[in-house]
């Protein structure tokens, strides 16, 4: 099969993750930048990658790089991509986003506009026509300009890969499916080892540890843009990377993953969720405060998103809810103790500093992933 290029963006800080279950998935690593891994494959990539990867935001399929720093470079260099051998005569295509960093080239819209012009141009010419009805399957453009290097990428997803399909209602300010996914990979949490959530939302943390646990690939349960591609995927790919996902699944596992909220009403959320994920039975909801977290085991691992007041009114409440957190860290002296906050006096009010700290952005907001790591349980006999 003809070796392609493809792309996968993710969250900025989380390269390394994305970097790691690339290469578990067999696929070689071309290049790490902030905020995207590119990578070597096939087409049959495009379908394993879409359907295994937890921290990937999407894929993209790379079709071209090349500098340019004014819009007529950007013209006839877009027009140079062989767009024929991606786009069918029937195709939908158009220029979706646009992104510009530190570029003479910065207006998206114009970016946009005459891209679509270039590549109407070169089609013209190859399908012998003037007209494109695009009344065929979708080929969305994504290109990104860093330091007037265009690179130039076909949206292979469609809705973002943290859409599992699992979460049908949510919590107020959730944390996304794939950054959580990454955060427990980030950790050397194994599916032997107690997981708590002590404000577990509506699930996303506990789910996704479920289905690491048992094996379930992310994007089985979902279909995919490029599902329609005809013309470059052959339909037994996708089946392929289907088989082989379900041959993976582990679902009779013995695990130890609870999630507490205060909230009755989110709990029954995060239930519903974890029955629509099909890991309901390795999840032990329970409505309950922070300040009666508490574990009679020892060596466990607390992955959270606590609030950090995005609201005026909240923020107030922080100090003596951060105290709570640091009280309950106290009790579970043997634990790891991780969680992710915006909260600039995390540390203080917790009352100890932090053994690892990583930034990272979720969305536009800038948090902090704070590692409080418990001593190695001992080796078994």
């Amino acid at each position: 099969m003809k070796k392609i290029e493809l792309i996968a963006p993710c969250h900025f800080g989380l390269e390394a993750v994305l970097k790691k279950e690339i290469i578990d998935l067999g696929y070689e690593i071309s290049q790490v930048e902030d905020g995207r891994v590119t990578f070597w494959g096939d087409v049959e990539a495009i379908c394993f990658a879409n359907i295994f990867l937890r921290t990937a935001e999407r894929i993209l399929l790379k079709v071209g790089e090349f500098t340019a720093t004014t819009f007529e470079e950007l013209f006839q260099k877009t027009k140079d991509i062989p767009w024929e051998d991606y786009i069918p005569e029937d195709g939908k295509f158009w220029v979706a986003k646009a992104g510009s960093v530190k570029s003479k080239l910065f207006s998206p819209s114009d970016i946009q506009s005459i891209m679509k012009k270039a590549m109407v141009e070169r089609l013209k010419v190859k399908y012998k026509t003037n007209w494109f009805k695009e009344e065929g399957a979708s080929y969305p453009l994504r290109v990104f300009l860093m330091k007037d290097v265009v690179t130039v990428g076909i949206d292979t997803t469609g809705t973002s890969l943290h859409k599992r399909g699992y979460r049908q209602l949510t919590s107020k300010a959730p944390i996304t499916e794939t950054l959580a996914a990454a955060l427990i990979l980030l950790t050397p949490w194994k599916k032997d080892r107690i997981l708590v959530d002590p404000f577990c939302g509506s699930g996303t943390f506990p789910i996704e540890a479920a289905m690491i646990a048992a094996n379930i690939a992310p994007g089985m349960n979902r279909s995919f843009l490029s599902e329609e591609w005809k013309n470059l995927i052959p339909k037994k790919c996708w089946y392929d990377a289907i088989n082989e996902a379900n041959d993976q699944i582990d679902d009779h596992i013995e695990v130890d993953i609870q999630g507490y909220d205060l909230d009755a009403e989110v709990i029954k959320i995060a239930r519903a969720n974890a029955k629509e994920a099909g890991v309901d039975h390795l999840i032990h909801f329970q409505q309950r405060p922070v300040s009666e977290l508490h574990h009679p085991k020892k060596y466990g691992f607390v992955i959270t998103n606590p609030p950090y007041g995005e609201r005026i009114e909240e923020k107030e409440n922080l100090p003596s809810l951060y105290k709570e957190i640091g009280e309950s860290f106290k009790r579970l002296d043997t634990w790891s103790k991780y969680l992710i906050t915006s909260y600039e006096e995390t540390e203080k009010y917790i009352g100890k500093k932090a053994d690892k700290n990583r930034k990272i952005y979720n969305g536009m907001i800038k948090t902090y992933y704070y590692q409080f790591l418990g001593p190695r349980p001992p080796r078994k006999k």
